[in-house]
């Protein structure tokens, strides 16, 4: 079954040589090749600055937000890919999310109850994070937190269905490893997951 997908590249830097370019190119390339409609966002090239304050989120976004948010609204399926910087996603990332935020866009904050009404119901999500460390090593001695609070925190609260995760571990420690990180990325792609 065709699916429409939304990549985003959560890498800061738009330099192409940095491995999670390689990773959501991997997984694109795979997903078209099987038939999936694919969109692309790339985090690094986007011109927006940090919210500075709570009112911020209730305001309309900048352009290139909106057009990311009118992306995300088009896709059943959201793939992030991003690096572990000081054991979170970098700064850049976490922005860029709560610019997707702004306007209610993933959650509507004045509805009645005591929770926000999750406006991303119908879709999925899958998180390709890449590391340095092994990905054992981010599991069991990190408890794999970071990953654990995006995931129950922005994407389950938003309403994601489905929300899975592949952590590509010790990304400098060989060729060989990587270029089966890349197989994998494709497979996933492939299968639209």
């Amino acid at each position: 079954m065709s699916r429409s997908i939304l990549v985003v590249n959560g890498h800061p830097d738009p330099s192409p040589q940095r491995f999670c370019h390689a990773v959501a190119d991997a997984y694109e390339a795979g997903a078209k090749a099987a038939g999936h409609a694919v969109g692309r966002i790339d985090v690094g090239a986007l011109e927006f600055g940090f919210l500075e304050n709570a009112a911020a989120f209730g305001t309309p976004p900048p352009e290139a937000i909106a057009a990311a948010q009118a992306m995300l609204g088009r896709a059943d399926h959201l793939v992030l890919v991003y690096p572990l910087w000081l054991g979170t996603l970098p700064a850049r990332t976490k922005a860029f999310l709560e610019h997707l935020a702004r306007h209610d866009f993933l959650i509507k904050t004045d509805a009645k109850g005591m929770w926000p009404a999750k406006r991303m119901k119908v879709k999925s999500a899958r998180i390709l994070m890449t590391m340095g460390m092994p990905a054992f090593a981010y599991r069991l001695f990190y408890r794999a937190h970071s990953l654990k609070a995006l995931e129950a925190g922005v994407l389950r609260l938003s309403g994601f269905k489905q929300v899975r995760h592949t952590l590509f571990g010790g990304v400098e420690i060989s060729a060989a490893g990587r270029v089966k990180m890349l197989a994998k990325a494709r497979s996933l792609g492939e299968a639209g997951a």
